[in-house]
């Protein structure tokens, strides 16, 4: 039985606060290596103003921020944002933060063309449907300036979760309670549809190994 798209969003989002809540600072300090990579990319691009969607706890956030970048984060979760708050305070780089509680499958709370850059880590392979990740891109691209730079990373069909666990459909798993869309190649390709795709690089993160891809574009 396929659990609709939006209880599925629901207890998603009531599972990461309740990891969050349990597991403070989950992820650690450092910056994911992703986030490495972009700020250096950002920085290549003149970028200022960074865009971190899925922000979490926020390591990422505050490496942007620390390498001199003003930094958006906007997560579906207060706990998480609450607690990069915090870290930002205790590292005086409140200033260069600021945070939204948003959820991704609404338009973003942001005028057209007000940022440089966009990071997501992992988000746009949350339980999210291929419809509402094409409407997010179409979101990021609305806000990112001409020129802006795009990085994000998805897990992909040839991770070893990719059809264990529970299926919601749409290529969509659940294991151990987080869900997970999986990408195929193609679907990477039709979301840089109308930006220039610059680079799709395949990496591997954590135990297990979690199987992912970090996406680069830009927009025209």
């Amino acid at each position: 039985m396929h659990q609709h798209h939006g209880d599925l969003a629901a207890t998603q989002q009531e599972h990461w606060q309740q990891t969050y809540a349990a597991h403070p600072g989950m992820y650690g300090v450092a910056p994911s290596s992703p986030a490495a990579y972009a700020a250096s990319a950002f920085r290549a691009a003149g970028a200022e103003v960074v865009l971190e969607l899925g922000a979490g706890h926020g390591r990422d956030a505050l490496h942007f921020a620390r390498e001199g970048f003003r930094v958006h984060a906007t997560d579906f979760s207060p706990v998480g944002l609450r607690q990069l708050v915090d870290a930002a305070r205790a590292e005086q780089l409140a200033e260069r933060i600021s945070t939204t509680v948003h959820d991704v499958r609404t338009p973003l709370p942001l005028p057209d063309a007000c940022v440089d850059a966009v990071f997501a880590h992992m988000l746009l392979c949350m339980a999210l449907s291929t419809d509402e990740i094409h409407a997010l891109v179409g979101e990021v691209r609305r806000v990112l300036r001409p020129g802006g730079v795009f990085v994000y990373t998805v897990r992909h069909t040839g991770d070893a979760h990719y059809g264990a666990g529970v299926a919601h459909g749409d290529d969509i798993y659940e294991h151990g309670g987080f869900a997970v869309h999986f990408f195929p190649r193609h679907l990477v390709d039709e979301l840089a549809a109308g930006w220039e795709l610059t680079e799709v690089f395949a990496f591997e993160e954590g135990e297990l190994p979690r199987r992912l891809w970090r996406v680069t574009q830009i927009a025209r």
